[in-house]
């Protein structure tokens, strides 16, 4: 089992020469946290100013970490990725916007990508961000128990309306939906209309997915008490568990507010949070897991978890996903294993995306190892190519 994650010539078996020197070029460059503040600067300050950056950052980090501008330019790489039992999860990465119009535009994308889902087995879920169907304010004021004024009922009213088409979509195509989760001060409102989603179109089986980001201390409590709330009311619980993507940002809030932080004490901790939610995930009845992992050590316990239930590695309510770009050697080593697998392939407009693709590169900086190991599995398989006299 600890030899599995090692098979470099799986793992990076779709990059072409040029994409792998390109990977290692990107990762060295991402390990340095004063390059990437650096590059982050540069690139805001090129974009605002409309310079002509966009071919650039297009042929480096965006296809790296991005399958295309739109759906249709992401479907070759589905396709080939599928071609090696990787799924793909479509992932419309706009972030950032606070009007109507692209609250509609994001129903949409959601909207078309539940259709692709349908139509094609190389799309097993589709996904949205709870901030892409309206204001955060409104999420936060809702979770802050300030009340709304009558025009922000009028557009809460939106909000619940746009979830509930997506998951009534979701439910009638039978495509399983995952709803990202956001920062701790929102939360609660997207938390209780996903619950509220779940019980209305989870009846049968998992449809609809929430995501707990684990690095946070209180979410193995929601989950149980969520449960316990689930049986008694006859519904069935999806649920995305990850580390989570906003820890800087929420211990800074956290000490400028003068609140205990919601983030555990170390990575140890965090650690240790993960893989409880997925033993208990893992052992409750009527849970549905998606593993978003990128860490070896919880994938490996999903998998013996699993095992020891008797579950086969194909069974549909256990999926693990990693992000497009980063921890090949967990997806595709996984894949040719026979577990389900996928991968979360953001797309949209480069100068769209670069919000997203900001807060990879700042994410990478700050876990520690991740980078580290990815720059390690690149040049093991550098050195393989080489000595075929490849590179």
């Amino acid at each position: 089992m600890s030899t599995l994650f090692e098979d470099t010539k799986t793992a990076f078996t779709l990059k072409t020469d040029a994409e792998l020197e390109r990977a290692y070029f990107l990762f060295k460059m991402i390990k340095s946290e004063p390059l990437v503040r650096i590059g982050t600067a540069i690139t805001n300050f090129a974009l605002k100013a409309h310079l002509p950056v966009e071919q650039l950052i297009r042929a480096s980090v965006f296809d790296h970490f991005c399958g295309g501008v739109d759906e249709k330019d992401c479907l070759d790489t589905i396709e080939k990725m599928y071609e090696h039992h990787v799924h793909s999860v479509l992932d419309y990465s706009v972030e950032g916007k606070e009007d109507e119009d692209h609250f509609e535009l994001a129903l949409e994308k959601t909207l078309k990508n539940i259709g692709f889902a349908k139509e094609k087995p190389s799309i097993p879920f589709a996904v949205f961000k709870p901030t892409g169907f309206g204001r955060f304010k409104l999420y936060e004021k809702i979770t802050a128990g300030t009340a709304l004024t009558d025009a922000e009922q009028k557009d809460w009213s939106r909000v619940v309306a746009r979830f509930d088409k997506v998951c009534k979509a979701a439910y009638e195509k039978d495509v399983p939906l995952l709803i990202d989760a956001e920062e701790s001060w929102m939360q609660d409102a997207a938390d209780d209309l996903i619950e509220s989603m779940m019980e209305k179109y989870n009846i049968e089986k998992a449809i609809i997915f929430g995501t707990l980001q684990m690095y946070r201390w209180d979410r193995l409590e929601y989950l149980k008490n969520l449960h316990q709330r689930a049986e008694a009311k006859g519904y069935k619980i999806g649920m995305k568990l990850v580390r989570g993507a906003y820890m800087e940002k929420e211990r800074e809030r956290a000490k400028e507010k003068g609140y205990p932080s919601p983030i555990c004490d170390d990575k140890q901790a965090t650690d240790q949070n993960y893989d409880a939610g997925i033993d208990y995930m893992l052992t409750g009845l009527g849970l549905s897991l998606y593993a978003g992992t990128h860490n070896e050590l919880s994938t490996m316990k999903v998998m013996e978890l699993a095992s020891k239930k008797g579950l086969a590695k194909d069974n549909k309510t256990i999926w693990f996903g990693q992000l497009y770009g980063m921890s090949d050697h967990i997806t595709y080593n996984l894949a040719k294993e026979g577990y389900n697998v996928s991968k979360y392939m953001p797309y949209g407009a480069v100068r769209d995306v670069m919000p997203y693709l900001i807060r990879r590169a700042e994410e990478n900086t700050s876990v520690a190892g991740q980078t580290s190991r990815e720059l390690s599995l690149l040049k093991k398989e550098r050195t393989r190519r080489k000595k075929q006299g490849r590179l």
